[in-house]
């Protein structure tokens, strides 16, 4: 049975109910399928060389399960023959053709059958379809009668005026006559059909009279109240229009006087007595609860009624008076008037627990059409309301926007106002953020708090519009004003080249961007909240918080900066130090020490003031690309090196990357950050490496080149030979061993971090330091470069990885530069001949100041 093809599932099936287990089949040949495997079953028959010496009992046993199948497939072979004689097959033919022969027979006697029985029930089934008509006609002849009945019946009762039992028995007729909508071309029904659209027109004109008289209340010919309240129950039964039509009668009755008293034309109906038109609702909304609208059903709501006509009426008066005051409307008459409107309508709303706008919906029906509320009238005259927040906005941030025309002052009325009017530093430092900025965000959220009191919709979208323009007036011509000083390499002594004051007010500026654009970011959430949803979508500040982050890039520039004014003096020293006389390897150089420690006291100057640590893991990183740099070009312009110089600045390195990787703290160190110092020294340490390597033999130097820089560049070669000061005649000598042996070595680059490096640096980094106004702001801190930015990782985290710079690959690439040689800044080969080519510094250095966040998720 297993080798016939069946279902897993089936033979599974069958060894269930023969209760056959797996491990009760004892010959392993028994159980053959597609997977047997002859060298399983061997390995079971032979586990081990002693069992070979069974070899012929197995053999034997194989020989007799083999005969025992020859002798079972010689007995299926004769069973085979045997059903396949053809005289029993031609018996079996015949039976089956016996077979279909009675089917037949059977079919036939069957559909005789049904005719027999057809013929003999065909009478009854006549007399079913009778007694189905006669009993449909005597209910229908019935509910005729009874029609016909309720029709009179109705007449006397309409003539009598009870409009209790004519609201029952109007129903009825309306639900028996529901009932013969198939037969109206029937005369009789027809006729009673019109019939009953007469009576209701009757019973109409004579409710509307009835009502009439009640609503004006006759004296000669009183309504009582009961007969009203029981009329509404047949005004119900007859339709909503006519129940519409009786409302809109009643509401135009009732504000027939208001309409009078209060017209735009007379004195009542001025913008100065509004209080008076809602005092008189009130006053008309009571006597209608306590007298005629207690005989409406709660269900009418009239009252909702009447306020709505009512907010239609005196908003159409409110828009004209509006209109008519034109610019001689005050702000103030402005927003006491629809303070007194939001009131009233806050008031109604409070009454039946209802929102105005669906009180409003639930009464548009009749001649009372879906209408806004009646502060609408005072939308398209909010502009007034937002102008003059713009002006106090004007007022406010007036005196700090006079850095922007005095930016040559020493200190900009931000500082006075950071500092105070001693102008003392202690007081300053305390201060975390600008308190104008705290000001401004109390304004914007006391301004739109009010607005949206008044209104959500087009002034709200307005305002926000002022506050967007107004913190972008904040960030350019105060935040960043106050930063864009020119840089001056010589304000300051030898001794100290930096300004710690300047690094305390662009810390000050960093904590108060950072607060800005966090601040932002609610306020844009809160407007969204509270505005209406077709702005919903056109509310963001992403702009304006992007300009808070170019805020912060700028003052991270300006922090650069002084870092690079404080270590010019040492670096200057590095780069007039006459490295190829030096005759043995001393301790560190002393401008290491002077280098550390100015370096340390910038970094002590800005650490403690900087409240979000990812802007200082930020500067670190940039500060560390900056130093190296800086050693980088010092050590260009100090050339020739010889040896023992090369060995001389490598000890020097060590002390600069001992320092850098103390420089972010415990607290603030990260593992890319040390990966990216470890990266970018370590180039500099390979290079300096094959500076110690001496030319002799030629070919130990060139390995040593071709294993510290991986390439077999040329002109990178001959960097080498021009910074270790080789001669002419032994460069060319060097440079043809050079080729000859670089040209067997196919795994070696074209290119390496040397292509990059600029043999003619600028002498300042920071000279050509720019930040535009954008809201991601590029600063690589590249020398001469054309680089582009490298990616994102040099110190940051979360969000904030675009704010950190890592090592980019070498090669040429176009970006903007730092120190004017770069085409991508736009400058000029400044110090280069028309037709010598460029050169560049390291591309891993190219820094990227850019803060390319939008949501700041990282924490500190």
């Amino acid at each position: 049975m297993v080798g016939d093809g069946l279902p897993h599932e089936v033979i599974l099936a069958m060894q269930r109910i023969l209760e056959i287990k797996q491990d009760e089949i004892s010959d392993p040949l028994d159980d053959l399928t597609n997977d047997f495997s002859p060298v399983r079953v061997l390995n079971g028959l032979f586990p081990d060389e002693s069992s070979l010496a069974h070899i012929e009992d197995v053999n034997a046993k194989l020989n007799e399960t083999q005969n025992k199948l020859h002798a079972e497939i010689d007995a299926l072979r004769d069973e085979l023959r045997t059903n396949q004689d053809p005289e029993r097959m031609q018996l079996i033919q015949e039976m089956i053709s016996d077979l279909l022969g009675q089917m037949s027979r059977i079919r036939e006697k069957a559909t005789e059958s049904e005719a027999v029985v057809r013929n003999i029930t065909k009478d009854i089934q006549v007399l079913d379809t009778a007694k189905k008509n006669l009993i449909l006609s005597m209910t229908i002849l019935r509910r005729l009668q009874m029609l016909v009945n309720a029709l009179s019946q109705l007449e006397s009762l309409i003539k009598e005026k009870n409009y209790a039992e004519v609201a029952q028995t109007l129903s009825a007729v309306k639900q028996l006559a529901d009932s013969f909508q198939a037969y109206k071309t029937v005369s009789r029904i027809s006729q009673a059909a019109r019939r009953i659209q007469e009576i209701q027109g009757e019973l109409k004109t004579q409710l509307g009279e009835d009502f009439d008289a009640f609503y004006l209340q006759d004296p000669s010919k009183p309504i009582k109240a009961p007969l009203i309240a029981d009329g509404c129950h047949v005004v119900d039964v007859l339709g909503p229009d006519f129940r519409s039509h009786l409302i809109d009668r009643y509401v135009a009755l009732e504000l027939k006087d208001y309409r009078r008293i209060f017209r735009p034309t007379e004195e009542a109906g001025q913008l100065d007595n509004i209080s008076r038109r809602f005092a008189w609702f009130k006053r008309m909304l009571q006597t209608h609860e306590i007298e005629q609208g207690r005989v409406f059903p709660v269900e009418w709501r009239v009252g909702w009624h009447l306020l709505a006509k009512f907010t239609q009426i005196t908003r159409e008066d409110f828009a004209a008076l509006l209109s008519k005051a034109g610019s001689s409307l005050s702000v103030k008459s402005l927003l006491d008037n629809l303070q007194l409107v939001v009131e009233f309508e806050s008031a109604m709303s409070k009454k039946w627990a209802t929102s105005f706008k669906d009180m409003m919906a639930a009464a548009a029906t009749g001649q009372i059409q879906l209408q806004k509320p009646m502060s609408a009238a005072f939308e398209p005259h909010m502009g007034i309301f937002v102008d003059a927040q713009e002006r106090v906005l004007v007022d406010m941030l007036a005196p700090h926007r006079k850095s922007k025309l005095t930016r040559t002052q020493p200190r900009s009325s931000l500082d006075t106002q950071s500092s105070g009017a001693s102008a003392k530093n202690d007081e300053e430092t305390a201060m975390v953020v600008l308190p104008s900025s705290t000001e401004l965000f109390y304004f914007y959220r006391q301004s739109l708090g009010q607005c949206a009191k008044y209104s959500t919709g087009q002034t709200l979208f307005d305002l926000c519009t002022v506050h967007k323009r107004w913190l972008k007036i904040y960030a350019e011509d105060v935040l960043s004003a106050s930063l864009k000083r020119p840089f001056n390499a010589s304000r300051k002594s030898m001794e100290t080249r930096f300004d710690p004051q300047e690094l305390r007010h662009s810390c000050l500026i960093i904590n108060t961007a950072d607060y800005c654009q966090t601040t932002a970011l609610g306020l844009e959430e809160k407007i969204r909240e509270e505005v209406d949803d077709e702005f919903k979508e056109k509310v963001t500040l992403q702009a304006e918080r992007d300009l808070f982050v170019s805020v912060i890039s700028s003052a991270i520039v300006v922090q650069l900066r002084e870092l690079e004014a404080a270590c010019e003096s040492a670096f200057s020293t590095m780069s007039r130090t006459a490295w190829v006389a030096l005759n043995q390897v001393t301790g560190q150089s002393p401008y290491t020490t002077e280098l550390v420690k100015v370096a340390e006291q910038v970094i002590d100057s800005i650490r403690p003031h900087v409240e979000q640590k990812r802007y200082l893991r930020n500067l670190f990183d940039k500060a560390c690309s900056l130093v190296l740099a800086k050693f980088t070009n010092a050590l260009v312009k100090s050339r020739p090196l010889k040896e023992i110089g090369a060995e001389q600045l490598l000890i020097d390195l060590s002390v600069i990357k001992s320092f850098l990787a103390k420089m972010p703290g415990e607290a603030l160190l990260t593992a890319t950050y040390t990966r990216g110092l470890t990266k970018s020294a370590g180039r500099l340490e390979a290079l300096l490496k094959v500076i110690v390597t001496p030319v002799d033999p030629p070919e130990g130097f060139i390995l040593n080149y071709t294993l510290l820089i991986g390439d077999a560049s040329f002109t990178n070669f001959q960097k080498i030979l021009d910074l270790k000061g080789t001669p002419k005649n032994v460069q060319n000598s060097l440079l043809d061993s050079f080729l000859t042996i670089t040209s067997t070595k196919t795994d070696l680059e074209s290119t390496s971090f040397l292509s990059s490096l600029d043999m003619d640096p600028p002498a300042h980094l920071g000279a050509s330091l720019v930040s535009p106004g954008a809201s991601r702001v590029s600063l690589p801190l590249v020398v001469g470069g054309s680089g582009t930015s490298g990616a994102s990782g040099g110190g940051g985290e979360g969000v904030f990885s675009g704010l950190a710079s890592q090592v980019a690959s070498s090669g040429p690439s176009t970006g903007s530069s730092v120190g004017g040689t770069g085409a991508g800044a736009g400058g000029t080969d400044a110090g280069r001949g028309v037709g010598e080519p460029k050169r560049e510094v390291f591309s891993d250095f190219r820094r990227l100041v850019s803060f390319g966040l939008r949501r700041d998720t990282a924490g500190p």
